[in-house]
């Protein structure tokens, strides 16, 4: 389990209908930039974890905590609102996931931030990327996935849950019912 980094995607919500601050006294409100309380943007995210690893010590040597990647894109505010003016940098969030997307992901930000993180120790080691069966998942046979997953002397595979076993996914069963 060592070499197996889990990834899931998870939507969250940009805020809550109620929200509490404690503020000081010369403190404001955080802007709220939602159109209303029934319109609160959801934003799906890229979460990617492994086993942790220790020494003798139980000192740790990996937190084995890959990354969460938003699926946002970044573009220029046409119009002023009361929330921001024209021609600033707005987050927008991705709501349509296909398979070309999830490749890019993959492979500009999931690969580097494993060859960044990964142990070296275990660098020559195969890696595999375990995912579930959502159609817009790439292929264990992705050419593009193993001409890129295959450099720096990394050995990155990517390799699928059974079908019907959400009991395999460390992410829904740990991480996230924990929030």
């Amino acid at each position: 389990m060592e070499n197996i980094i889990h990834v899931d995607e998870k939507w969250f919500y940009m805020t809550k209908h109620s929200e509490k601050y404690y503020l000081l006294p010369d403190e404001d409100e955080p802007l709220r930039t939602c159109k209303s309380k029934t319109f609160i943007t959801k934003v799906m995210f890229l979460a990617t974890v492994t086993c942790p690893r220790f020494d003798e010590s139980v000192n740790e040597l990996f937190s084995g905590k890959i990354g969460i990647f938003p699926f946002i894109n970044k573009e220029l505010a046409s119009r002023s609102s009361k929330n921001h003016s024209a021609r600033t940098m707005e987050t927008k969030a991705i709501n349509s996931i296909n398979k070309e997307m999830y490749r890019s992901y993959i492979d500009e930000k999931l690969l580097p931030a494993i060859r960044d993180k990964w142990p070296r120790i275990d660098a020559g080691s195969p890696i595999f990327i375990q995912q579930d069966n959502v159609k817009p998942h790439i292929g264990l046979d992705d050419e593009y996935f193993q001409s890129n997953a295959s450099k720096d002397g990394f050995d990155i595979r990517l390799i699928c849950q059974p079908p019907n076993s959400s009991n395999m996914n460390v992410l829904d069963l740990g991480f996230f019912n924990a929030i």
